[in-house]
């Protein structure tokens, strides 16, 4: 008697779909125009009153820097595809331009940038996780990219240990207001049904 257990292979598991449907392009620009409002409002309302604040110590501006990063971790989180985290990151970044920020259009390199580092971690992971644990590390990446990226065009004067203590606290930043923020944000969205249409809607009825 034949008593082999038959496994489902690989071919009998549903295709994983990584390309992008018009609903992700349109989540996706959604997101980015959201995100741009709340990127203008952080540079132009929140960060001159912090940045006045923190005179005798510039490095702490570093504590908000997070603020600057949700696009992309939002991105990535939602739409669940790869691409997402550095799309939704770099169109606010040029929407946010539009705008209007004393920041000129360099937040649009901001934006490549930053966007770039959650996307890596995303990749990382090979679009398959989108735990509490990979959300927070996409937001510290992000964030250090965006420490480093900004000590060089902007803190060049500063010295060194200014720089360090901006980057970590950028890093720090990152992980609690774009990583962790962020995934407590999805998974509420996901539990009143308007993510159904998504990967990440799909992934919370299970």
């Amino acid at each position: 008697m034949n008593t082999t257990v038959h496994r489902p292979t690989d071919r009998t598991r549903p295709a994983r779909r990584l390309s992008w449907r018009v609903v992700d392009i349109v989540v996706a620009a959604v997101l980015a125009a959201v995100c741009a409002v709340v990127f203008w409002a952080w540079s132009n309302l929140l960060y001159p009153a912090v940045a006045a604040a923190a005179v005798a110590y510039p490095p702490a501006t570093g504590l908000i820097t997070g603020g600057w990063l949700v696009a992309g971790v939002l991105g990535g989180l939602v739409i669940r595809k790869p691409g997402a985290a550095l799309f939704v990151e770099l169109l606010a970044a040029v929407l946010q331009g539009l705008l209007g920020t004393h920041f000129g259009w360099t937040v649009i390199l901001s934006g490549l940038i930053q966007g770039l580092g959650a996307e890596l971690v995303l990749a990382a992971w090979r679009y398959r996780r989108f735990d509490v644990l990979v959300a927070v590390l996409a937001g510290a990446v992000s964030g250090l990219f965006l420490g480093v990226s900004e000590n060089l065009i902007y803190n060049y004067e500063w010295a060194l240990s200014h720089q360090v203590v901006y980057a970590v606290l950028a890093v720090l930043s990152g992980a609690v207001l774009a990583g962790a923020l962020m995934w407590a944000a999805v998974r509420a969205l996901a539990r009143t049904g308007v993510l159904d249409g998504l990967a990440s809607g799909r992934a919370a009825r299970r």
